[in-house]
């Protein structure tokens, strides 16, 4: 896909990797439209890259629709969407109410999958969609296990999709990133005090968003190393539990 002059929605833009993401689209020449939860922010940034911002809380279906239902007015042909609001929580899993369940499952599952729904009519010939996971959705993470169930669906969803769209012309990707270096952490309400594996910039992931939305690859890993885990657990389960509860299996 030629970059210069598409149509590209991006979510979760306020901050971290969407609104580096946003950064590295405006500079290869995307027209954007940027959702997110915080109006201050996404307004400098649309701002700045000459966007249009969509302030929204995804935790509400209909605030979903009702973005999704403003594309379609505004933009009658989208040409990517890339799907990386989130939120995260940490901590016992008995620890958690009904409501930061229930919230956690909209934003990072029920919101990706009804916004694609909603514009993929609006997705034509070349079209790109690409999902920003998660390596806890792909081998789990002790103290998140509700995070790393709805990363899990988002990389179902994806596949799926993949294989339904297979010759329709509109290209699915997943984008799986390592612990990045954002305000994530905090929110979550644990900060990440790891010394391995070591944070990275949010600029890294976003370039390999763009690379996709560029080429349509099915999956890219940031770094590249975590699929060495992945791929231990796939061959070797009871050697990756092994490994996972000697060294930790937390973030």
């Amino acid at each position: 896909m030629d970059v210069r002059g598409a149509v590209v929605v991006v979510t979760g833009a306020s901050s971290g990797i969407g609104a580096a993401t946003a950064r590295k689209l405006h500079e290869a020449g995307a027209s954007l439209v940027l959702h997110g939860r915080d109006p201050g922010r996404l307004a400098a940034l649309a701002e700045e890259t000459g966007g249009l911002a969509l302030p929204a809380d995804f935790a509400d279906a209909d605030a979903v629709r009702a973005a999704g239902e403003e594309i379609i007015a505004r933009f009658p042909q989208v040409h990517a969407l890339v799907n990386n609001a989130g939120i995260g929580w940490a901590g016992p899993f008995g620890e958690m109410t009904a409501e930061q369940v229930r919230r956690l499952i909209a934003v990072n599952l029920t919101a990706p999958i009804e916004l694609t729904r909603t514009l993929l009519p609006a997705m034509r010939s070349g079209g790109r969609i690409v999902f920003v996971t998660s390596i806890a959705g792909r081998t789990g993470v002790a103290g998140e296990t509700v995070y790393s169930a709805v990363k899990a669906g988002v990389d179902g969803f994806a596949e799926s999709l993949r294989f339904e769209l297979a010759g329709a012309g509109v290209q699915v990707g997943v984008v799986v990133p390592g612990v990045v270096d954002t305000e994530f952490f905090v929110r979550r309400g644990r900060p990440y005090d790891r010394r391995s594996p070591r944070l990275i910039p949010p600029e890294r992931v976003a370039d390999a968003v763009l690379r996709m939305v560029r080429d349509g690859r099915a999956e890219a890993y940031v770094p590249r190393w975590l699929r060495l885990p992945v791929a231990v657990r796939g061959i070797a389960p009871g050697l990756y539990r092994a490994l996972a509860g000697r060294f930790g299996g937390s973030a």
